[in-house]
């Protein structure tokens, strides 16, 4: 079994025991679906899941510019019969037209300029994929009359630096301290208003620190992926903290669980979703299981805090997902990472070459020196 004959029996494994196809009852058969940012981390997981509920008479569209992947490579898109692949960008008309001709129905937004430290050294470049090619977007959704646009969001983001845990949605905070987080606070925003001035069924969904195969390591990548990369080269896991801080690590699929009832349910129209595990898990217990999982004696390091992260800790509340629309995380923190870590080991010579460390000091370490 090769590694993206693996990748899709995770699928077809978790749409079988989460029972989605009989919840769904052919409600993705035959559409036609568009996922911006579909060779992402998220992305190259929700694509595969929609292609299997979409059916032979249904197509999922990728639209992707591959600016998060070194060597503009979509090596992580499975090749599927009825997944369409179009390397283009949400800022550009002649994409977007493109797209569009394919008679839409529904929208999965993940397209953004990832994440925090990218957006701090490249404050304009994510305005203006975060902010004005999410307004152009919705402008073709309007015009082509989509039944529904979901969006990725993130807790982690909006949710700002000093909110009582754990984390609900009707929370709202002021204190943002990227302009990522800005910018996906005034996503939402915006989805608000297409919704209340055009009629247009909109949900925002709020992510909170995806894990799990498919997001290859880098520079303004995720910490488990880092970590287990540097792990594997018996390099030391470099703490940006004390390592107490925690996070609410959710896995890749459950987030899929929760994107596609969030485009099933009406009740899910207009409203705001918690996405996450609801559980926290330290930094330094996740240093502890990555390093013993590879076998690495290399420890740890530890860095000063970068200045936008301010959270000492995430959790989120889950209760409102559970209440409107279903969503009930079925992964254990552990066996997630440990799948994790085996789509690493099954694809390592192109995470090898794929992975995104600059030459010299990387400002995911800022005073540190770039593991090698």
């Amino acid at each position: 079994m090769n590694a993206n004959e693996k990748r899709m029996r995770w699928v077809d494994d978790y749409l079988a025991a989460s029972g989605l196809r009989q919840e769904f009852n052919g409600y993705y058969e035959g559409k036609n679906i568009l996922v911006t940012g579909g060779a992402g981390a998220i992305g190259s997981n929700l694509v595969p899941a929609l292609s299997r509920l979409a059916g032979e008479a249904g197509k999922v569209i990728v639209l992707d510019n591959l600016s998060s992947i070194k060597q503009k490579d979509p090596w992580n898109v499975v090749c599927l019969n009825n997944v369409m692949f179009v390397e283009g960008d949400v800022r550009s008309d002649i994409d977007l037209k493109r797209v569009f001709k394919e008679n839409i129905s529904l929208v999965f937004h993940l397209a953004a300029f990832f994440a925090n430290q990218n957006s701090v050294d490249y404050p304009e470049v994510s305005a203006d994929v975060d902010i004005l090619g999410l307004i152009k977007l919705l402008e073709y959704c309007r015009l082509a009359r989509v039944e529904k646009f979901i969006y990725a969001s993130s807790g982690c983001a909006i949710y700002g630096s000093y909110p009582q845990l754990p984390l609900k949605e009707d929370f709202i905070s002021m204190h943002l301290t990227t302009p990522y987080q800005i910018n996906k606070m005034a996503g939402e925003m915006y989805g608000n208003f297409y919704a209340h001035h055009y009629g247009m069924k909109t949900v925002n969904c709020r992510f909170f620190n995806s894990y799990g195969p498919g997001e290859v390591p880098g520079q303004y990548r995720n910490v488990i992926p880092n970590f287990i990369y540097w792990s594997m080269k018996k390099q030391a896991l470099p703490i940006t903290g004390t390592g107490e801080e925690t996070r609410d690590f959710t896995y890749v699929l459950d987030l899929v669980q929760g994107l596609l009832k969030a485009a099933f349910y009406e009740a899910a129209i207009g409203e705001n979703f918690n996405l996450a595990a609801g559980r926290e898990i330290s930094i330094q217990a996740l240093a502890k299981l990555v390093n013993e999982t590879t076998g690495s004696k290399a420890g740890i390091t530890f860095k000063p805090r970068r200045k936008w992260d301010t959270k000492p800790r995430l959790l989120a509340s889950i209760e409102k997902a559970r209440a409107l629309i279903h969503y009930a995380p079925l992964v254990d923190f552990k066996d997630g990472f440990l799948k994790n870590v085996e789509w690493f080991r099954d694809n390592w010579a192109m995470i090898e070459r794929m992975a995104d460390f600059t030459p010299g000091m990387s400002s995911a370490v800022r005073d540190g020196e770039k593991p090698e």
